[in-house]
C-alpha cells in the first residue's frame, strides 16, 4: 500500500523555491532570480546548500512596496 503525502499548499509554506515564488507572485523565473542576486543578503532569502529558498511572507512585504520590479 502507498502511503499518501499530504502537500502543504504554497500560501501556507514558509519558504518557496523559485519555480514556487514564480508561480505565486507571477513573476517570471528569470526576473525573479536576478532581482535575487541583486539583493543576495536580504533576509528573505534562505540557501540551502546552493537552493535558494524565499521566506514567502517576508517577500510578500518586499513585494508590497515596490512599485515595479
Amino acid at each position: 500500500m502507498k502511503k499518501e503525502v499530504e502537500k502543504v499548499p504554497v500560501w501556507e509554506k514558509y519558504t518557496l523555491t523559485i519555480a514556487e515564488a514564480s508561480d505565486y507572485f507571477n513573476i517570471g523565473e528569470s526576473k525573479l532570480r536576478r532581482f535575487l542576486s541583486e539583493h543576495e543578503r536580504e533576509s528573505y532569502i534562505l540557501m540551502n546548500g546552493t537552493k535558494v529558498l524565499i521566506k514567502r511572507k517576508q517577500f510578500e512585504k518586499i513585494i508590497d512596496g515596490l512599485g515595479s520590479i
